[in-house]
């Protein structure tokens, strides 16, 4: 069991869905089926709106985008009359077709049409006597993740007769995505973003291993300035991306700062730190930027669940959450990278084999950002978990847009 939540409190994570280019187009929201969904109904404090900004609002190439939420909804909450009154614009209702009958669904689907919103069918797999459900919603979600390639071409090919948005959910590689696409699918969910395509005996880039060692005497606690300039210099796109940071507007300063040493001196070298992190995940441009995005949101997560729970070296824990999927960017395995790769033995422990307090609140926050709460511990907390998540989102949406000024 877990803690007993606050009633105001909604525990919620979001998974990106994606279009054809791999762009973030919307978020499914998963929830705590204890969370209280009356949260997210519009009232007179706008306490719904500030919460579906922090899940639904995103840095993309610079620019601040908000994008729809995906929210599974309880047939009997919607038939009930119960269901709170969502902002019909920002939110998509998700309903499973295992809830009740075609009949039944439909007739649910008919009266949140009239209401203004936008229904998404969730199905294993789309059958013939579905099809009647296929004429009132606008969008399909199909589970890919245990059919062959043939009978994925057949459901893709049976949707498309039909006039509305096939969604596959559950695409395990970039292969099967791929393939979806072929299949006709437009709008794509599931964890092939966090699997690299692995290059045999593939090693990582000079310049990469130069900014990991910087990264690495960053973690020193008696690192001087004048060093980290000599390393940092000696990367041009480095140099500049940093003291472009430190002159953006979200540093405010009154003068323009020339020197990398100065700039270290004025960031604070935590600071130099997550940032020299960041370009070494942005600087990957055959990636999406989801996946920086992620590795972001889990790095900072980690921080702060490491300072809430007054763990020593929290940078530590940062560095391990944003490090857990570099070898994605790499496209080599994990074991490979660490090997590659300079950081602690300590480090390497947690997010290999979830070793010590490190690997622990990796292991945590991984299981909380995919919605896996079953797998979190008895003693979870979940208030620390639900603020460190959301401080996180805005901080790798505010980096993100740094990165671009």
């Amino acid at each position: 069991m877990y803690n007993e939540l606050d009633p105001a409190q909604v525990l919620v994570v979001r998974q990106p869905i994606f279009d054809g280019q791999q762009r973030v187009i919307a978020y499914e929201l998963r929830y705590h089926a204890d969370s209280d969904l009356q949260m997210l109904a519009p009232d007179s404090d706008s306490s719904s709106e500030v919460l579906l900004n922090a899940y639904t609002s995103i840095c993309d190439q610079g620019e601040i985008k908000r994008v729809p939420a995906f929210l599974s909804l309880p047939l009997e909450m919607v038939n009930s009359g119960n269901m709170p009154t969502l902002p019909s614009k920002q939110i998509v209702i998700q309903l499973s077709a295992a809830a009740g009958t075609p009949a039944e669904l439909r007739q649910a689907i008919e009266r949140l049409g009239a209401e203004g919103y936008r229904v998404t069918v969730e199905m294993g797999r789309f059958t013939p006597e579905l099809q009647p459900l296929l004429k009132t919603a606008k969008i399909v979600k199909i589970d890919v993740s245990l059919m062959s390639d043939d009978e994925l071409r057949q459901q893709g090919s049976a949707i498309l007769k039909h006039r509305l948005t096939p969604l596959a959910s559950n695409i395990q590689s970039v292969a099967q995505l791929e393939l979806c696409i072929d299949a006709g699918f437009k709008l794509f969910e599931g964890s092939f973003l966090s699997r690299p395509k692995v290059i045999k005996g593939r090693r990582v880039g000079t310049n990469q291993v130069a900014l990991m060692q910087l990264i690495q005497e960053l973690q020193k606690p008696n690192a001087k300035p004048e060093k980290l300039e000599e390393m940092i210099i000696r990367d041009p796109v480095l140099t500049y991306k940093l003291l472009r940071i430190v002159n953006s507007a979200a540093y405010s300063l009154v003068r323009k700062v020339e020197s990398v040493a100065e700039a270290v001196v004025l960031l604070g070298i935590d600071q130099v730190r997550k940032w020299a992190t960041l370009i070494a995940m942005t600087s990957h441009k055959d990636k999406p930027e989801e996946l920086s995005r992620i590795l972001l949101i889990r790095g900072r997560m980690c921080e702060l669940v490491a300072e809430g729970s007054k763990l020593s070296n929290p940078p530590s824990y940062f560095m391990a959450g944003m490090m857990s999927g570099l070898h994605v960017m790499l496209d080599i395995d994990q074991a490979t990278m660490l090997e590659q790769v300079p950081l602690g033995e300590d480090i390497k422990a947690a997010i290999l084999d979830h070793q010590g307090n490190i690997g622990t609140v990796l292991n945590q926050v991984n299981a909380y950002e995919t919605g896996e709460w079953e797998k979190l511990p008895s003693d979870f907390d979940a208030a620390l978990y639900d603020r460190a998540y959301r401080d996180s989102l805005k901080w790798a949406k505010e980096s993100m847009q740094a990165m671009y000024e």
